[in-house]
């Protein structure tokens, strides 16, 4: 997934919109208009960080004066007492920007974290962790960012970058065959460009893809080991093997070990505690 940063300054500009629209009513009244500080990033919790990157760039947006001083970097870990960054400039600048950069990084290292955790369980196997499009509306740009710096995979962006067909696609098609044949007709009579992938729920859905092909990858849908493991043997290295439902860090290295090449997982997204980070003045 390529982060574009036209899509970056729109999400903050709407952010800021959201938040701030007529004015910061609360610093422009108890701040001077020309007063000049300094604050810092502080952590209060242990874990990996993510959005500095983006925390420069709202301090930007808010005020293109304020200078930023990171000492921590997207995907480095930090500890609790560390600093992962100073800002300096307008006092009000820096009050307006706090929030958003706050909520952004919390979320985003938080994600970031879990995502690095399920990583380092997967060690030595082949597979490898894949987001999903479990995630906060009009956040997940960021969240999926988030997954990336962790260490993982981002699967399909949205609905408009790949042909996913689930269960649900499967039933309203009449069929599995209908519904792979249906989606290689629609990409050729549209000149398209992107991938299908396809969810079985069963052996028996399995087989049926086997006989049409044409997808990119297969996703197991709530197998257990040992229906992951037979599948494994039927599909005998001929299409990249998903496995998902309801997999979370206690269940992710059984999966990995069946012999699957990814793991997809909306409990990155959808299940994270938020790192605990704050931003203080240096009086």
């Amino acid at each position: 997934m390529e982060i574009l940063k036209k899509d970056l300054i729109e999400f903050i500009e709407s952010a800021l919109r959201e938040d701030v629209r007529e004015g910061d009513h609360t610093s422009n009244s108890t701040v001077p208009k020309d007063a000049q500080g300094k604050a810092r990033l502080l952590v209060k919790d242990n874990g990996i960080v993510a959005g500095v990157e983006l925390a420069e760039l709202i301090f930007k947006t808010v005020d293109p004066d304020l200078q930023v001083e990171v000492l921590i970097k997207d995907g480095e870990p930090i500890k609790y007492g560390e600093i992962v960054l100073y800002v300096e400039g307008n006092d009000r600048s820096i009050l307006t920007a706090e929030r958003l950069v706050l909520n952004c990084m919390q979320r985003m290292s938080g994600i970031a974290t879990v995502t690095n955790e399920i990583v380092e369980k997967l060690k030595g196997t082949k597979c490898k962790v894949l987001d999903t499009r479990k995630t906060t509306p009009n956040f997940r740009l960021l969240e999926k960012w988030a997954v990336k710096i962790g260490g993982g995979v981002n699967h399909r962006f949205g609905l408009f970058d790949m042909i996913l067909i689930k269960d649900n696609h499967v039933d309203y098609a009449g069929g599995i065959k209908n519904a792979m044949e249906a989606a290689q007709k629609y990409i050729i009579d549209n000149s398209l460009n992107i991938p299908i992938e396809i969810e079985v729920r069963n052996l028996e859905e399995l087989q049926q893809v086997l006989e049409v092909g044409g997808v990119v990858r297969i996703m197991l849908d709530n197998f257990d080991y040992e229906k992951t493991r037979e599948a494994i043997k039927i599909i005998d290295g001929r299409f990249p093997v998903e496995s998902s439902g309801g997999i979370n860090p206690d269940t992710v290295r059984a999966y990995a070990e069946c012999g699957v090449d990814y793991v997809s997982m909306g409990y990155l997204t959808h299940s994270v505690k938020s790192l605990d980070l704050s931003l203080k003045a240096i009086k």
